[in-house]
């Protein structure tokens, strides 16, 4: 069994059960891409069984901190069960579901999403790449479905050293589906669409976006970065008249009116905008337009802490216009899925873009993702999503 040293004091946050091993902590020890490595402190003393990743600044993914455990099929296939039971203990009302969210779960790198009778697998690490088949079985096996697509995409593989894939891994078909979410009839395609398919991390933040239209009577709904239009079908659920779906991609927006028409919408009634958001939330300020409730979820603008400077002030600056077009007494709905951006960070941009809007507004709730897509004590790192729901006064 190799074995990675670490640096004098470089243990304390595999002692906390974090884990991530970086470049920087490593004294000395190598493997190869996915190897299973002891990871040890300066002392020798062990810390946990890991995968080795050479390409990445995350040098190694612990598996278990139990210096019994053994890492093999079995150890997965238990993983997966513990992650795939505990969503059955959650009440979710849809069948699109996070069934295994990476290091949350015990499982780094591993990301499973549930549409309807299809899993949706995103290999995302050296270690987790080494066991695909075996964890490919096991979750048919454990959900007693057949068909499993692989979206290995993600920019994070490069990172690892590792080439893009996708495709059918069990099993074939069509790959646009559609899955219901609080009684709502949504389609996605599991080969095309963003992420796995479709951001289930949203699921609440849109059943809650369309109470909060109804209680506040919001008539009018400006849903921003819409992608296939969840916000927009959840508005209209709560009693909108008109809303205004703006994304820079036609496809998406073309899948926005399909899921209005599954819902029972006349798409022809609300519009669809292909456009930059930023360009048009200035256009719709230069012509006087405000809405009684806008939606802005952006995608990632900081990937790191690396990249939080920057990404502020983007965050500030779409901030800054919405509120300036929200009415009085309107709702704002605002995210950010960057991990390099803190909800206490992200309070103070939207703060500071409400005092350069010349804007006050009360905090209705502060929110988060999905249950299914849980934060846990050990690993704070996996609250990427974080957004606030605002009351302008």
């Amino acid at each position: 069994m190799k074995a990675i040293r670490l640096r004098a004091g470089k243990e304390r946050s595999l002692l906390r059960r974090h884990p991530w091993v970086f470049e920087g902590s490593i004294a000395r020890g190598s493997a190869d891409a996915g190897e299973l490595v002891r990871v040890e402190a300066a002392d020798g003393s062990f810390l946990a069984w890991g995968a080795y990743s050479p390409s990445s600044a995350i040098r190694v993914r612990a598996w278990s901190f139990d210096e019994a455990q053994r890492i093999d099929a079995g150890f997965f296939t238990r993983r997966l069960q513990q992650a795939i039971a505990l969503r059955a203990r959650l009440g979710i009302a849809s069948d699109g579901q996070r069934l295994v969210h990476g290091e949350a779960d015990g499982l780094p790198g591993l990301i499973v999403d549930r549409y309807g009778d299809v899993l949706s697998v995103q290999f995302g690490s050296a270690g987790i790449e080494r066991w695909r088949d075996v964890i490919a079985d096991a979750l048919l096996a454990i959900t007693g479905l057949t068909r499993l697509y692989e979206r290995s995409d993600a920019s994070v593989r490069a990172l690892e050293g590792l080439p893009e894939r996708t495709g059918w891994l069990r099993g074939s078909g069509a790959t646009a589906l559609a899955i219901t979410e609080h009684g709502w009839q949504l389609g996605l395609d599991v080969a095309l669409g963003h992420k796995t398919g479709y951001y289930l991390d949203q699921r609440e933040n849109r059943h809650r976006f369309a109470q909060l239209v109804r209680q506040l009577g919001c008539r009018t709904v400006l849903n921003c970065y819409s992608y296939t239009g969840g916000f927009s079908v959840a508005a209209l659920a709560g009693g909108a008249q008109q809303v205004t779906t703006v994304d820079s991609s036609a496809p998406a927006l073309d899948q926005a009116r399909d899921n209005l028409r599954r819902n029972g919408f006349d798409d022809t009634a609300h519009a669809f905008v292909d456009a930059d958001v930023n360009a048009y939330l200035r256009q719709c300020l230069a012509e006087g337009r405000s809405f009684d409730a806008i939606v802005l979820d952006p995608p990632k603008f900081a990937p790191t802490a690396a990249h939080a400077e920057r990404a502020a002030r983007a965050y500030k600056d779409i901030n800054r216009l919405g509120l300036k077009l929200l009415a009085p007494g309107g709702l704002l709905l605002t995210f950010s899925c960057s991990g390099g951006i803190s909800a206490d960070l992200f309070h103070k941009i939207v703060a500071g873009a409400g005092i350069d809007a010349g804007v006050n507004a009360a905090i209705l709730q502060r929110l988060e993702g999905a249950p299914d897509h849980p934060t846990t004590l050990e690993f704070p790192e996996g609250e990427y999503l974080k957004g606030l729901a605002l009351l302008r006064l």
